[in-house]
């Protein structure tokens, strides 16, 4: 079933050319669920040939074992001290609190995220931001954290990324008789990045253009697949 969300436009323009963005509703995606299967419940049957299916990588992630519950986390003393200076944006912690912070030491090493910090640290003097995520990388920036808009039971767990995303997008299309073009997505309404996908990078690049006002949503609408579709 698909259904537009509150307060998304159904198209878009990008490049000189009209996007339809189709969210599909689905149930809650649960640990030690299949993807195979998910994805055959709710997209086969809605995909056409030329369409473009893009997945969330929080459900990738979540089928794959990669959520974690919040009181199972026991962050460090780092952990502690670096969250403290993360900034909170009101559309989701990110790195702001021990346990994400934690998971991303153990996701890219100590190392890598005590420089990411440093440079941070310096740029941001020069009124210079997002250098964190650039040096931590795709592994830190796709943590997501509790909200109170989150879907529960997820509301008190940490999601990491998900692993290989670009096999991924590789085995959906396959599995899908190659019908669509298909993109795991990191998708938020501060932005976008595609994780991995069967696209050229001129393309991602034009999917992030058509994605960026987040039309799946950030909280509770249970739509983590859609499609673009020209029209």
């Amino acid at each position: 079933m698909s259904e537009a969300n509150a307060g998304k436009a159904l198209t878009v323009q990008v490049e000189g050319s009209s996007f339809a963005r189709i969210p599909i509703r689905t149930r809650v995606v649960m640990p030690g669920d299949d993807l195979d299967e998910f994805i055959r419940e709710y997209a086969a049957d809605v995909v056409r040939s030329g369409d473009l299916l893009f997945v969330t990588e929080k459900i990738v992630a979540i089928t794959q074992g990669r959520s974690y519950l919040v009181d199972d986390i026991k962050p460090r003393k780092l952990a502690f001290f670096l969250s403290k200076y993360v900034t909170r944006t009101p559309y989701g912690i990110g790195l702001g609190m021990p346990e994400t912070m934690e998971m991303a030491l153990r996701e890219c090493g100590p190392i890598r995220i005590l420089f990411a910090a440093a440079v941070s640290a310096v740029t941001k003097l020069f009124g210079r931001k997002g250098d964190f995520y650039r040096i931590a990388g795709d592994k830190a920036r796709a943590i997501d954290g509790p909200t109170s808009g989150t879907i529960p039971p997820y509301n008190k767990a940490v999601v990491l990324g998900p692993e290989r995303p670009r096999e991924v997008a590789q085995h959906i299309k396959a599995l899908l008789g190659d019908v669509p073009e298909v993109a795991v997505v990191d998708i938020n309404d501060l932005g976008g990045n595609i994780l991995g996908s069967t696209l050229d990078k001129p393309a991602e690049k034009r999917l992030v253009a058509i994605l960026k006002d987040n039309p799946l949503g950030q909280g509770h609408q249970s739509t983590p697949l859609g499609i673009v579709r020209a029209v």
